[in-house]
């Protein structure tokens, strides 16, 4: 059995883990509030622009841009997958890793070639163990990333696209629906597709030529679905740190009610066995 001294320095262990762990939660909450902000912010950009290139949708066949390619077979794949760069964010990484090594072998079993591009060490050292190819891979996004990071992708991939030498371009990382509610899923990129089949109202004027605004949209929809990614990938992070700092916090604060506990009733034990031993010594002298 532990002795008093030895339990008193485990309940300082565990309550200076607890101040660790809860600064960690109320940063977390602070920066996954900005982050979400940032999304919710984002939203009517977004969906403005899939609004206008769904109105054009019509267009898509006139319109000769290399972005419009459809191959009929996908000969090669490009898989964007986005991890975190640090851990203690619960299973935040293992679930889009699951889905990315899932994702890949579906590729592989079609027969397609699957060039892979990872976003944080987690990603990165995971699929470094598997034997699985990195072609590409990136540290430097963080919860400051926003459409600069967005933009190079987006014209990285654009140009493996229009060069033929991906035939399809897929994004797999975490969504945010809510702060409740977030999912790691695979989002289509290219090639495009454009939500809704509206076609060009006759009351509506261009200018310039609807198909020259189509064209030019284009690149700007795969930009804004790179910083969709790249900004909700960093804010379910925060969201899975939060939580898991707030369960660790919980977990620290239960183990001290025990420690306290035991610590008590050794000590008691202790007390009472010196009183006993008094009155026996006593008693004895008498």
């Amino acid at each position: 059995m532990a002795t008093p001294r030895e339990i008193k320095k485990r309940i300082s262990s565990v309550k200076n883990t607890r101040k660790i762990t809860r600064t960690m939660e109320m940063v977390a909450t602070a920066k996954s509030k900005k982050l979400s902000d940032r999304v919710n912010a984002s939203h009517p950009f977004s969906n403005k622009i899939k609004e206008l290139v769904g109105a054009l949708a019509s267009l898509a066949s006139v319109v000769k841009s290399p972005y419009l390619r459809k191959p009929n077979t996908v000969r090669s794949v490009a898989l964007l997958v986005i991890t975190a760069n640090r851990g203690l964010c619960g299973g935040y990484n293992s679930k889009t890793i699951r889905l990315a090594k899932n994702r890949i072998q579906e590729w592989k079993d079609q027969g397609a070639n699957v060039r892979l591009f990872v976003v944080g060490k987690k990603g990165i050292s995971y699929f470094q163990f598997a034997k699985e190819k990195i072609e590409k891979s990136y540290t430097h996004i963080d919860d400051k990333s926003g459409y600069k990071e967005a933009e190079e992708f987006a014209d990285f991939f654009l140009n493996l696209f229009a060069k033929e030498e991906v035939d399809s371009v897929e994004i797999i990382s975490t969504v945010y629906h809510s702060s409740a509610n977030q999912e790691a899923e695979v989002t289509k990129v290219l090639p495009f597709e454009a939500e809704g089949e509206t076609n060009v109202g006759s009351n509506v004027l261009y200018e310039p030529s609807p198909a020259d605004i189509l064209e030019s949209l284009l690149p700007l929809v795969v930009k804004t679905a790179f910083l969709k990614a790249i900004l909700e990938a960093n804010c379910s992070e925060q969201i899975a740190k939060r939580v898991a700092m707030k369960s660790a916090t919980d977990a620290a604060s239960e183990m001290i009610k025990l420690l306290t506990r035991g610590y008590n009733r050794i000590r008691q034990a202790k007390i009472t066995q010196e009183i006993s031993e008094i009155v026996a010594g006593a008693d004895s002298l008498n």
